[in-house]
């Protein structure tokens, strides 16, 4: 093997190796200058994400498979807010945690977004969950109109943080909002032509999206996925269902199907899954989610 050819080899695996680093350096600048939007569980990656995409990078506190209801974070996730330009949380005391930890970090730039602010709540009417969790359903989420109101605010607070990209911030939460205009009117139409209205779930965690379709729900646990009903109770859901021709149980991957699955067996009627978005489930978006939800309601009323 000749002398020039070994140093032609030479060359070019210098090259090679200084464009791989200066490549990696580059999109580590470019990364580096995207706002860093930390969230605190998947419902609210989800807006942040309809509305950044790929101009700010999100990093979500309540990992995947976690019911945020129990989420508290560690040191190791509250060192994701030291840095972050955005925090988005739900509110309406989903997240216990966040006054405690906000006052913990060392961030005084930090924008703070309560998504679910400017909202009607609805009010917890059990007096030991307004003891333990405060006074109001925090599943403004599962609602169309409340995503259209949370995703107002994170937009408004990624303008804010980073007002160059204020156009595509724009653009997208419009778009976003026309999906979910012309979802809402689709089964709008479907709902009200229907002359049954009860539904049971998992966990009561749809009264929002009852109160924009005039529906009810019933549940096996409470509105924060907390422990089995007595006996009492399950009669009395028995007896809810019976009463009501109740032929679908939806069950969620975040609340033990055991209940349910009881519950079914009892009244003769089929399970169903249905979706809290409070984590990512089958690669579904928002959109693909509530879609879902929606139709399978549906179906279970006709």
């Amino acid at each position: 093997m000749s002398k020039k050819f070994l140093i032609l080899i030479g060359i070019i695996i210098t090259l090679f190796a200084f464009t791989a680093c200066n490549g990696n350096t580059l999109s580590k600048n470019n990364s580096d200058n995207k706002p860093k939007v930390v969230v605190s569980f998947n419902a609210m990656r989800e807006f942040a994400y309809a509305i950044g995409k790929d101009k700010i990078n999100i990093v979500t506190m309540t990992p995947n498979g976690t019911e945020p209801h129990d989420y508290d974070p560690n040191v190791k996730d509250i060192k994701k807010l030291q840095d972050a330009k955005v925090f988005i949380y739900n509110g309406l005391d989903m997240e216990s945690w966040v006054n405690k930890t906000l006052k913990s970090i060392d961030n005084k730039d930090l924008i703070v977004v309560e998504a679910s602010k400017g909202a009607v709540p609805i009010e917890n009417k059990d007096k030991d969950e307004i003891k333990d969790h405060g006074a109001y359903d925090p599943h403004l989420w599962i609602s169309l109109k409340g995503a259209k109101l949370e995703s107002k605010n994170i937009k408004n607070a990624l303008v804010k943080a980073d007002p160059s990209n204020k156009n595509f911030y724009e653009k997208n939460y419009n778009d976003f909002c026309a999906k979910l205009d012309k979802l809402y009117d689709e089964y709008a139409i479907k709902f009200k032509s229907l002359p049954k209205k009860d539904f049971v779930t998992g966990h009561a965690a749809f009264a929002y999206l009852c109160r924009d379709y005039g529906l009810n729900q019933e549940s096996v646990e409470s509105t924060f996925a907390e422990g089995e009903p007595s006996t009492k109770q399950l009669d009395e859901l028995v007896n809810y269902c019976k009463k009501n021709n109740v032929k679908t149980i939806f069950v969620e991957d975040m609340v033990s199907p055991k209940v349910s699955n009881t519950l079914a067996k009892e009244v003769g009627a089929k399970t169903e899954k249905i979706y809290t978005i409070e984590s990512k489930e089958d690669g579904k978006d928002y959109i693909a989610s509530m879609k879902s939800n929606l139709e399978e309601i549906y179906n279970s009323l006709k």
